[in-house]
């Protein structure tokens, strides 16, 4: 039995730690971190939940109820960075991105300690794709609400569209990544393939002025 929410405890403290012993940049890139994984986390037990009370089973947890659970709690965090301290473009796009780094690096962390870490080079391969996949899909709600924020009536249904368009790429990535062989490699490189070809080429897009 795996007791991840020790595992969070032993990453997560000197993270917290830290925080209270930098400049408040650092703190703040500190503290999405922990809002990451704190994300990861919270998603396992609902998910969890979820699955039992609908009778899923495990495969079909991860390819219907993990990638919306896991999409919505990542933006929480996100959303309520913006409501309450109105951060410049470029901090929030900094804050999406280590909320997404949080929780990638949680989850393979939780992987590691349910599956063993004999294989580096599978490890590795999934380390960076399921690790693209959280990128990209933070840098698709930092872009997002950048675009749409400051525009009242996009708030609400631009939000509801950026969120249905990161649970299905994370969909597609979880469906092609439980297969085994080919269509599982395919996955875990196409987020790799969509950071440098897309996310990096528009991540001028995540600076600038404040969003209102």
């Amino acid at each position: 039995m795996n007791y991840i929410e020790n595992i969070y405890i032993c990453l997560a403290a000197p993270l917290f730690i830290a925080a209270f012993c930098v400049r408040r940049q650092g703190r703040t890139m500190l503290l999405f971190v922990v809002s990451g994984m704190t994300a990861c986390l919270l998603s396992s037990y609902i998910s969890t939940f979820l699955a039992a009370a609908s009778g899923a089973d495990m495969l079909t947890a991860s390819l219907t109820l993990a990638p919306l659970v896991e999409e919505i709690m990542k933006m929480i965090p996100i959303l309520f960075f913006i409501l309450v301290f109105d951060p410049h473009k470029g901090d929030l796009s900094a804050s999406v991105m280590m909320t997404a780094v949080g929780f990638a690096t949680f989850e393979n962390v939780c992987y590691l300690a349910q599956n063993g870490a004999e294989h580096l080079s599978h490890l590795a391969i999934r380390g960076f794709g399921t690790g693209a996949m959280h990128v990209v899909c933070g840098a698709i709600i930092g872009i997002g609400i950048i675009s749409f924020w400051d525009q009242v009536w996009l708030k609400i249904g631009g939000t509801m569209g950026l969120l249905s368009v990161t649970t299905t790429y994370h969909g597609i990535y979880n469906l092609l990544v439980a297969q085994k062989g080919t269509p599982a490699y395919v996955g875990y490189f196409i987020p790799i393939f969509t950071t440098f070809a897309v996310v990096i080429p528009l991540r001028n897009h995540l600076s600038g002025r404040p969003v209102q």
